[in-house]
């Protein structure tokens, strides 16, 4: 942290003013060493007096990107990969040990879930949550939360909400993107319905989590959604207040979808995790990707079908 302060706000505020000036230093170093060079040895053509802010070495203080790699960072340290005890990757193979870990313990199972009701008690947004909360302390933990919320996609009425979005929509391509399409998270996906989502890992893959996902997870999540079919079923008959029925309606009909998705998906998760599948990370992560991909799943009477268990990349 820059100085003293918890406010996430004042701390980036801080951090840019620091960067601004570090910026025009190293841009006027670079425009007199380009003066020196034309003086001493007349190459005006070759090499001009002025130089774009896009070819000077220092990046200048970004909201938005600044903020979605902060929270990288914290998804990094909920694996493990990252530590608040120690600088740099603390952890990319081997065996992995959380008694290393100390301020923040990473996730146990390496997976962690990514829904739109918070079921587990691990969710992604738990985590992130009280990761800001050990970061910066609990008294300027809704400030910090709104500042995060504000770097993000708008989606949503409360910071959580918007955090949650942004974790169910975006945060995996933007994690793409920075990886050049090799991503060291995984996002199992069950589909646009968004009815299961998790991450794992990489480097702490072993091949029984599948198996993991599939009975600690996905199971769980399907109970949870039928458990609130019924309860959306009980608003309906029971309630007399018509906004409260047309809501419960709008609620079970995605719930419904949701579960449809939920239960084709745990076909092929049956399937590959029956196959136990090993990783080799030398073979680099779009080689270790494809054997979870393209999955062929037959029905009685229908046609095959070929299902991602990963999100495209």
């Amino acid at each position: 942290m820059l100085g003293d302060s918890t406010n996430l706000k004042e701390i980036f505020s801080n951090m840019k003013n620091i960067q601004n000036e570090s910026f025009k230093k190293l841009k006027n170093n670079e425009i007199l060493i380009n003066e020196i060079f034309n003086k001493n040895f007349n190459v005006e053509k070759l090499i001009k007096n002025n130089i774009e802010d896009k070819y000077v070495s220092i990046s200048l203080a970004d909201y938005e990107s600044d903020i979605k790699s902060f929270v990288s960072y914290a998804v990094g340290c909920m694996f493990g990969r990252y530590s608040l005890d120690k600088e740099g990757i603390v952890f990319a193979g081997g065996e992995f040990d959380l008694n290393l870990h100390h301020k923040f313990v990473p996730d146990e199972d390496n997976i962690i879930p990514i829904l739109d009701t918070e079921y587990f008690e691990d969710d992604i947004v738990g985590r992130f949550v009280e990761f800001v909360k050990i970061c910066f302390g609990e008294e300027t933990l809704e400030e910090n939360l709104d500042f995060i919320a504000g770097a993000l996609n708008k989606k949503g009425k409360t910071n959580r909400e918007i955090i949650r979005n942004y974790f169910i929509k975006d945060f995996f391509k933007d994690h793409v993107k920075t990886y050049q399409k090799c991503p060291i998270y995984w996002q199992f996906d069950s589909g646009k319905q968004d009815g299961f989502k998790c991450l794992i890992y990489i480097h702490r893959y072993d091949p029984g989590l599948v198996a993991r996902i599939r009975t600690d997870y996905l199971h769980k999540t399907q109970k949870a959604i039928e458990e609130n079919i019924t309860n959306c079923n009980n608003t309906i008959e029971n309630s007399e207040i018509k906004s409260e029925i047309n809501k419960a309606n709008k609620l079970k009909n995605k719930l419904i979808k949701q579960l449809e998705e939920i239960k084709e998906y745990d076909v092929i998760l049956a399937h590959v995790a029956n196959q136990k599948i090993e990783i080799d990370l030398d073979d680099g992560v779009k080689e270790n990707y494809k054997k979870f991909q393209n999955v062929e799943v037959s029905k009685e009477g229908h046609k095959t079908k070929k299902i991602n268990l990963l999100k495209k990349i």
